[in-house]
């Protein structure tokens, strides 16, 4: 009679059994019962099953042990491992907060995974077929109006998914061969066809923009577009530390004992072009603490800020005693965002300049010049790259005065692809360009030589007076 294959069997602590057509492996470690599922293959699964005999023989993890984790609990690790060990920033966290609040709505209403280490590709793909059912504020605000993810939404929502299964993978919260769901589904390739299209002002258009910036416009839109400052450092630079008018230097530094860094920690010096160094001089008169651009109203209406007259330190000194004053009224310390919250009112306190109202500004005024296409000011950062291209400046040149991350180990050059981002390649520098790189190539000469004898042959004979054309003459 035929020998009947046995359905289960033991090496050392782990027994192997067999349900359905699939091996499983059972064997406690850390006073916990692990039930690895292993395939159909038996021969792959006493293999395991010694490895894992072995592993556990010798005090190891085991090759098939992992911890499962709620997806809900799985993400509030994954935030508090980057507000507590990679201090990523606060507004980052935020977003990170945001896009995986999707994760949870589809997991609590759509599919009921519980542990991540059930979430497949499968779910993977329904996940991002959800996002496009879905509608959102683009700003955030409960009451604005709501319309459809677009594309760069829908991939920024999936990487930052990627990312929590990768955090889950390293803590051992996936079984041992599992693959990142999100990985396995290919979000990389979505092509982005509904994006915003970049608006890039003309000569005439830039020129007229200006023309209808009044006195307190007109000096912080042309330092926008003569230095490529994001928004929001334009918005946080101080007196006397950040502008040396007498060098034609602008410096553009972090300063998180006041709530602000840098979008990329790189701090940058970039010169200013002549002509702009005069602007701010008549703008700023002999201002010398504060913000450099200050809200309207101080110009206008001869607003006095509460903190006039203080330089960096002082401003650093006063936040400080703000938190102090808070935590005693709570009982307890604050949290990082709240930290931000009492610091912001530092730059109230100064007349800083909101990054919201430099945004409205810029609508406004791009609107009288009938571009209305025009949102925000980002574009003239854009502007400002491509500019530097147009000139020939060196690449990485461009990175620096850019201000884009560095590459490993502080060398410059691994923000050249964000630069590449910001630069748009107009058509005149493409064809200029490309007839100056032919200009000297042999292809050129010889069609230039092959030209000249083609319009030698088809050049029209003259024709001598009172001789017939074709005649031989007399």
């Amino acid at each position: 009679m035929p020998r009947v294959a046995s359905s289960s069997f033991r090496i050392g602590k782990v027994q192997g059994y067999l349900r359905g057509r699939i091996w499983y492996l059972c064997y406690h470690e850390s006073g916990k019962r692990r039930r690895p599922r292993v395939g159909p293959d038996a021969k792959a699964a006493r293999q395991l099953a010694a490895q894992t005999n072995a592993q556990l023989e010798s005090g190891d993890t085991a090759v098939l042990s992992f911890d499962p984790v709620a997806i809900p609990e799985l993400r509030r690790r994954w935030l508090d491992h980057h507000e507590h060990v990679l201090r990523s920033s606060v507004n980052s966290i935020n977003r990170y907060r945001t896009a995986t609040e999707h994760l949870l709505n589809f997991v609590r209403d759509e599919c009921p995974v519980r542990a991540a280490s059930n979430f497949t590709a499968r779910d993977a793909e329904a996940f991002v077929r959800y996002l496009r059912t879905i509608e959102v504020a683009p700003n955030g605000h409960a009451h604005s109006r709501k319309r459809r993810l677009l594309d760069k939404g829908v991939t920024f929502i999936v990487e930052c998914c990627r990312t929590l299964f990768m955090y889950a993978a390293k803590r051992r919260h996936l079984s041992a061969y599992a693959e990142n769901p999100f990985a396995v589904i290919g979000t990389s390739s979505i092509p982005v066809e509904d994006a915003k299209p970049i608006v890039l002002f003309t000569p005439e258009q830039e020129r007229k923009f200006l023309e209808v910036c009044d006195d307190w416009q007109f000096p912080i839109f042309l330092t926008l577009m003569l230095t490529g400052l994001r928004p929001g450092e334009l918005c946080h630079l101080l007196l006397p530390d950040d502008l040396d008018l007498t060098g034609g230097l602008l410096h553009v530094r972090n300063k998180p004992r006041l709530g602000w860094q840098i979008k990329t920690r790189s701090e940058r010096t970039i010169p200013l072009v002549p002509v702009l160094t005069d602007v701010l001089r008549v703008t700023l008169g002999d201002r010398c603490t504060g913000t450099v651009f200050r809200q309207p109203r101080c110009d206008r209406l001869g607003h006095q800020p509460a903190l006039e007259g203080l330089d960096r330190p002082a401003l650093e000194a006063c936040g400080v005693k703000r938190i102090e004053a808070k935590q005693r009224e709570l009982g307890r310390g604050l949290s990082r965002a709240q930290q931000l919250s009492e610091l912001r009112n530092i730059w109230r306190d100064v007349a800083g300049l909101k990054e919201d109202r430099v945004r409205c500004e810029f609508i406004r005024l791009s609107r009288a010049i009938g571009v209305d296409d025009a949102t925000a000011p980002k574009a003239l950062r854009h502007l400002f790259a491509t500019t530097l291209q147009e000139a020939n400046v060196d690449p990485l040149v461009r990175n620096l005065l850019m201000g884009h991350a560095s590459g490993q180990g502080g060398r410059p050059g691994g923000g050249l692809g964000m630069t590449a981002v910001y630069t748009h390649t107009q058509a005149p520098t493409v064809r200029r360009q490309l007839e100056s790189a032919f200009v000297s190539r042999a292809a050129v000469t010889v069609a230039r030589t092959w030209l000249g004898t083609r319009e030698a042959v088809s050049r029209p004979q003259l024709v001598c007076e009172g001789v017939p054309a074709g005649s031989s003459g007399p």
